[in-house]
């Protein structure tokens, strides 16, 4: 017999949160704004209820890869739990001229990283202030 639609959204949710399969939550994609500033190209993320050392920021062969580690669910029989903190992943591509090195900065529940201009020169870990 067919699953009804509460039974079929409750599975989706169990996954989400990790109480499914064997590696956890599944890897919610994070949006991300990208643009231009002076020598600089800024890309800002949202990851609600990181740290900082929660974060990975890696840039290779043109691409930006943002990752987030899952945190510890809450000990809690929510009556409804509709947002999750990760796990968090994103690679973005980048433009050609941007790999000089760069920094990034958390706060507030979004992540700025800005890539300088230049030519890159192999893998890059760019851990948040």
């Amino acid at each position: 017999m067919a699953k009804d639609i509460d039974d079929r959204l409750q599975d989706l949710q169990d996954r989400r949160d990790g109480r499914t399969g064997e590696t956890g939550g599944e890897v919610m994609r994070v949006p991300v704004n990208v643009y231009e500033a002076e020598e600089a190209l800024v890309v800002v993320a949202p990851l609600p209820g990181m740290m900082h050392d929660d974060i990975t920021v890696e840039v290779d062969g043109g691409e930006l890869r943002i990752a987030a580690v899952m945190r510890s669910p809450a000990a809690k029989e929510y009556l409804t739990h509709e947002w999750h903190y990760g796990p968090f992943e994103r690679t973005v591509q980048l433009p050609d001229g941007f790999g000089g090195g760069g920094t990034a900065t958390y706060g507030n529940g979004q992540l700025a990283i800005r890539l300088m201009r230049g030519a890159g020169g192999g893998p890059v870990a760019v851990k948040p202030a």
